[in-house]
């Protein structure tokens, strides 16, 4: 058997997905110049047998010293060798003992190993190995014959790296060096050994290499780029290289080499990489591939078809890490386009201070206040008044738009206090309390500018995918951009394709990321609403967040309906919503009266004044004058009298239980059985009009989640409730928690989970009688 250092060689081609090429736009004529076609040099394998690379382990140690005389000779015979046990560790630049003793007193350089191969003589030891060196031989026995084989490699690999390293540190011709690199990358490929250390190795050299040597051409670079192209195909670059590749694509954009080499690099750091945080050069690496596409002819076309790639041609991503990843880019290059701005307010150090580590603290000066990025120069004065000023009511202007809001003494207070220490007001109070706030002059360079269209058209194509919509709106919940990017009217002027996008949405996970996610936070809701930093368009966005869609209330049907949801549009956004409904938009008048409805409003005036609205335009007065019809018959149904109890027949609907409850007063009802029936989710609204219902049983019906979430917002007074045999989920089982009152639950034959029952459990104390038989909880 032969056993070299090169022996293998199989010639099978991996096709990766990586490695296709990313756009038609490049001709046959194109791709072969400066060598493009070298990086698809196949990938080659040894057949037979692969291992991993040693570290260290144990094994037998003989060293034969080369006889000079008859006695030496005697000495140094198979009949009085000795072996030793020691435990040898495969260092970066010899080969040494855990217990330097004996034959291993002293480390064994890899420079002094003039060669290592198998021993083949006859009657040689079993599974040995012969480490040739000066004066001598080191014999090295392992257990069985695929350890032999480990060691074998290994140390030839050590070995080689250590020569590789001291030729490739002090280059003297750089065609001997490419010549070096090629038969480098040669080996790697070639080598039977399976670690990430073996294609890291020979990228970690050349990374180096690059970093002390700066004064290469470009065609030096784009031949040492191609070279290592066959190692970059399953391994990330390491953070050296990233910086070179990043130079190159800042100097040469239209190169062949971006396209034929870093795209698969760029698809497999976005396919596979975790965390961004612990390499951010790959993050910048990737962030100026995607800029070079950019400069290209086709420009953003390109970026699309690349988005594209990333996707795939099917409806669903086989890559989940893809668009966190993609988003995650996005949202570094746009802070990077008001950096200059930011750092101004507060003097932070820049992400290239912080990535160098060259600015230290004492050197920083102090932080600037916000009101110096404001180009109007009396603001100082004018913010002054404004914080000695009681009780003064402000006029927010948006185009046509004017709400009067009402600032109190103690918001005035808040702005003294943020003004008098080191901190700062939001962003979107300032704007919301001053109008010469919204003054803020952002002006950005033409390269931002261009960065800044490149990564916003991104987030639109993201915004496109079905698919990646849901993971998209959470990515950016909360508001992940600097304040700067907000008080930049362009900027949002562009961002508000993709908020369109969540708010046309009809999944809940999508639009409901709309709202802000805690209180005193800002959400996108918030900031394009009338009166908001980003509105420029009198609202329509605010609306079409709440627009009537196929009859099916998109938003509504999640948030507005609850009253906690109109609690907030009253306190908050009540001007805009009236002034909306005032222009005819039917969304706010049907928030308008769902207001009415719920009593949301205590203030008479404040009623009055939204009755005036509603009567003002024609679609206003005719629903509210379907309000007040719905008002009278609701009186009339919760008027006192009627039965206690009351049975549906079997096979009843939701239109039959309609009729039977418009026929009289139910004001007594405490009792009904709708068991057996046909009704659904849709008779919810009917029961939320039974004041003094107590006892509903809906088993063996086609009652859901959406009718649970109704009854458990209004019906809190409900103590028996039997849910057997109804499709009803976790989902709408945990909105039953709200129902303090329940005393009997009967969710027997349900989906229930064991953990949402225990979480009923607790929250439920007056709950005695449980049946979750035939359920997971069971």
């Amino acid at each position: 058997m032969d056993f070299t250092g090169g022996s293998g060689g199989g010639s099978d081609r991996r096709q990766i997905e990586e490695s296709k090429p990313l756009l038609g736009e490049m001709s046959a004529t194109e791709g072969s110049k400066m060598g493009a076609a070298r990086c698809r040099r196949p990938l080659l394998h040894c057949n037979g047998m692969r291992y991993k690379l040693l570290q260290e382990g144990d094994i037998q140690v003989c060293v034969i010293r080369h006889p000079r005389t008859f006695l030496s000779k005697i000495l140094t015979s198979k009949f009085l060798r000795r072996w030793e046990p020691h435990h040898v560790t495969l260092a970066d630049n010899s080969l040494a003992s855990a217990t330097p003793t004996g034959y291993m007193e002293n480390s064994v350089s890899y420079s002094a190993i003039e060669d290592v191969q198998l021993l083949s003589w006859e009657n040689a030891p079993k599974y040995c190995l012969q480490l040739t060196i000066p004066g001598g031989t080191v014999l090295l026995q392992a257990a069985n014959s695929y350890l032999r084989d480990q060691w074998f490699h290994s140390l030839q690999w050590k070995k080689k790296i250590y020569k590789y390293k001291k030729v490739l540190s002090n280059p003297s011709r750089w065609e001997v060096v490419l010549k070096e690199i090629r038969t480098l990358v040669d080996m790697a490929l070639n080598s039977p050994l399976q670690d990430d250390s073996i294609h890291q190795a020979p990228l970690e050299i050349v990374s180096k290499l690059l970093s002390e040597n700066t004064n290469l051409t470009t065609q030096d670079h784009e031949s040492i780029i191609v070279a290592i192209a066959p190692l970059l195909e399953n391994n990330h670059p390491p953070p050296d290289l990233c910086e070179f590749f990043c130079k190159h694509c800042r100097e040469r954009p239209r190169s062949m080499v971006v396209i034929e080499v870093f795209t698969p690099v760029v698809q497999r750091i976005l396919k596979h990489n975790m965390d961004f945080g612990k390499c951010p050069r790959l993050r910048l690496f990737t962030q100026e591939y995607i800029l070079a596409l950019n400069e290209l002819n086709a420009g953003m076309e390109v970026v699309k078809k690349f988005v594209h790639s990333m996707h795939g041609p099917t409806g669903q991503c086989p890559h989940p890490r893809v668009l966190p990843n993609l988003v995650a880019v996005c949202l570094a290059a746009i802070y990077s386009c008001y950096e200059e701005f930011i750092n101004s307010r507060d003097n932070s150090p820049s992400l290239k201070e912080i990535r160098n580590g060259c600015q230290q603290q004492c050197d920083r000066k102090s932080n600037l206040p916000l009101r110096l990025l404001h180009t109007s120069p009396d603001l100082v004065s004018q913010e002054a008044t404004l914080s000695e000023s009681r009780l003064k009511s402000v006029i927010v202007t948006s185009n046509e738009i004017h709400v009067e809001v009402e600032r109190n003494n103690t918001a005035n207070q808040k702005m003294t206090a943020n003004v008098g220490n080191d901190s700062e007001p939001n962003l979107i109070d300032c704007l919301m309390v001053s109008p010469t706030c919204s003054t803020m002059s952002i002006e950005l360079s033409a390269q931002a500018d261009r960065i800044l269209g490149c990564y916003v058209e991104i987030l639109k194509m993201l915004s496109d995918y079905d698919d990646w919509r849901p993971a998209l709106a959470s990515l950016l919940q909360p508001i992940p951009f600097p304040k700067e990017a907000l008080a930049h009217e362009k900027f949002t002027k562009e961002l508000k394709y993709v908020i369109q996008r969540f708010a046309e949405d009809p999944r809940q996970e999508v639009h409901s990321c709309l709202l802000s996610v805690r209180a005193g936070k800002d959400g996108w809701f918030q900031l394009y609403s009338p009166g908001g930093v980003a509105c420029d368009d009198d609202g329509e966005l605010f609306a079409s967040m709440v627009r009537v869609c196929n009859n099916v209330h998109i938003l509504m049907g999640s948030c507005y309906k609850t009253k906690k949801f109109l609690l907030s549009l009253a306190e908050n956004k009540l001007g805009p919503c009236m002034l909306l409904a005032l222009r005819g938009n039917q969304t706010m008048v049907e928030i308008l009266c769902l207001m009415l409805e719920y009593n949301i409003i205590d203030n008479n005036d404040t009623q009055l004044q939204i009755i005036s609205t509603l009567e003002s335009t024609d679609v206003g007065k005719r629903m509210y004058e379907q309000l007040c019809d719905r008002q009278r018959e609701l009186k009339e149904l919760q008027r006192k009298g009627g039965p206690t109890r009351l049975t549906l027949p079997s096979k009843s609907t939701d239109a039959d239980l309609a009729r039977l409850l418009s026929s009289g007063s139910f004001g007594n009802l405490e009792n009904l059985s709708l068991a057996f029936t046909n009704v659904t989710s849709a008779c919810a609204e009917h029961l939320i009009k039974l004041p003094s219902l107590k006892q509903l049983n809906l088993w063996s019906t086609q009652f859901g989640d959406a009718g649970l979430r109704l009854l458990s917002e209004h019906l809190t007074m409900l103590q028996v409730l039997n849910l057997c045999e109804t499709p009803v989920t976790d989902a709408g089982l945990l909105a039953l928690s709200s129902m303090k009152s329940l005393c009997s639950l009967n969710m027997n034959s349900t989906k229930l989970s064991a953990d949402t029952y225990e979480d009923l459990k607790a929250k439920l104390p007056n709950l005695k009688e449980v049946d979750v038989r035939y359920t997971e909880a069971w």
